[in-house]
Parts: C-alpha cells; structure tokens; sequence
C-alpha cells in the first residue's frame, strides 16, 4: 500500500493520507469451527501487498463455535494480543496461565524465546467473537511474559482508550494485571473506543521514529453486529471528515507529527473501533 493516497479523503486534515482496506478485501475462511478474516497474509491467505505495516502483522477477526479452538501451538518473537469482543476465550499456555478472556479483556504474550499456547471456546451455547493481532518485537531473545488488562464499556464509550503500549511509555506498568495499558516490546500502540452517534474522537501522531518522515496509523472497525463477508454494512464512521467505514472495514494512514486522525460515528448506533500508532 501507498501513502500517496488522495488527500480527498482526509479533508479536515489534508496532509494525513489514507487508503482503505475493505471489508470485502480482506482474507479469510469459513472452517465451520472457525469463521476467520485476515488484514495481512496468513495461513492459507496470501497478498504481496498486506504482508505488513509497520511492525503490525497480524491482525485477524476470529468467531470460534462453542467447544472449540487453537489447540497447544508455538510462538517465538512475536507480541500477540488477544481483543475479546463478546464471549469466552480460554487461555492456556507453557507458562502457567489458565484463565477464561471475556468481553472487555485484554490479553498480551511476548513470546520472546518461545512459548507454547492453546485458546478454546469451553463455552457449549455462545459462539467468542475476538481479534488476535501480531506485532512484531523491538528486541529479539527476551524471556517470554502475560499480561492481561481489562476495560470497560463505559471507560471506552466517546474516548480513545490505550489498551497496550510500549513498555517505558507513559503509564505503562510492567505488572501481570493492573490498570493502564497492557506493556508490549514492540513499537506499536493499541487504542479502543465505542463511539457514540454523532461523538468523534482524535488520535494526534507522534513524532516519526528517527529519519522517517511520517508515523503510520491503522484504523479498524470490529463486526460487532454479525459476521458479514460481503460488501461492509453496521455502524458506520467517517475519518478526517472524508472517508467513510463500516464494519470489517479498515484504513492504512500516514501522518506527520502532530498530524490528527478524527473519527466521527456517522451512524444509528454505536462503533467500536480500533486504532494503532505505529512507527
């Protein structure tokens, strides 16, 4: 993707640069087990064009049918998150860690020099509806660490809420459970908001890591009212007063320091959307 997109799109701030990742575009699959989407190359899906951005890999939109799931598997030098939109996620690892995720958690693992995992759906009536998302670490051989973190509706609801950061920024704490945001060894930031109609939001870049020129961003809004593989349909936002999106839809921005992105709710119900700072 290019950030020589058309600053039509971005009006209210026309140096930021956006270019859409639809819906319809993404990758993905229908297991019966599992209903997946992909923003980048994974698994059996495969795109030159979305292999990454920024140190951002992965980021899937996954529904596990009850009593399923990932069984145990590896990972080595990589941060994944796990964003539990609705319903259960069972996360075990070779760490130690057993817990049920629900709506509202949060879970980071730096894999590090490696760990084995495994996320199941126990629950036998309720599909779990979450994302998994990659990124990759600034640092490679370090000992691998959890977390988990938990925000409410109501802390998300019109604000822009940072559910994980860097370790070293501001607020971030290097602690298993606690308040702020989940610390992640990757130069990416996550942040969440459900956007009431007719509320927006802001994101102001940061200063582009050294001898670049512009920060990136990555805009996504979760398909909280179904599974849809069609043509985005739902909630619906507008970004810097151009671009408009909907459910499943997504978009690659580009930004100099102080440089905004601006989403606004322009539809009936609320939104909830993701966003990432990246270097």
């Amino acid at each position: 993707m290019s950030s020589t997109a058309s600053t039509t799109l971005s009006p209210l701030f026309p140096n930021v640069k956006l270019t859409p990742r639809l819906n319809t575009e993404r990758g993905g699959a229908d297991h019966g087990w599992l209903k997946t989407f992909h923003t980048f190359s994974f698994a059996g899906y495969w795109d030159p064009r979305y292999m990454s951005f920024g140190n951002l890999r992965v980021i899937n939109e996954d529904r596990v049918e009850p009593t399923e799931g990932f069984g145990t598997h590896g990972h080595r030098e990589m941060e994944i998150f796990s964003y539990v939109v609705s319903g259960e996620l069972e996360h075990k690892d070779s760490m130690g860690n057993l817990e049920i995720l629900k709506r509202g958690d949060i879970q980071l693992t730096s894999a590090g020099t490696g760990i084995r995992h495994s996320e199941y759906n126990r629950n036998n009536k309720s599909v779990v509806h979450f994302l998994q998302i990659w990124a990759e670490p600034h640092t490679r051989g370090l000992k691998p660490k959890y977390f988990t973190r938990h925000f409410t509706n109501e802390e998300k609801t019109d604000k822009l809420v940072t559910a994980v950061a860097p370790l070293g920024s501001e607020g971030v704490k290097e602690e298993r459970e606690g308040s702020g945001p989940a610390p992640g060894q990757s130069n990416v930031t996550l942040k969440s908001t459900i956007l009431s109609p007719g509320k927006s939001v802001e994101h102001t870049f940061p200063a582009p890591a050294s001898g670049e020129t512009q920060r990136k961003g990555y805009i996504h809004v979760i398909q909280t009212s179904g599974y849809n593989t069609k043509t985005a349909k739902g909630n619906r936002v507008r970004v810097n007063g151009g671009l408009e999106l909907s459910e499943g839809d997504g978009a690659f921005a580009w930004g100099a320091a102080g440089d905004k992105l601006q989403i606004e709710n322009v539809g009936t119900t609320p939104a909830e959307v993701l966003v990432f700072d990246l270097e």
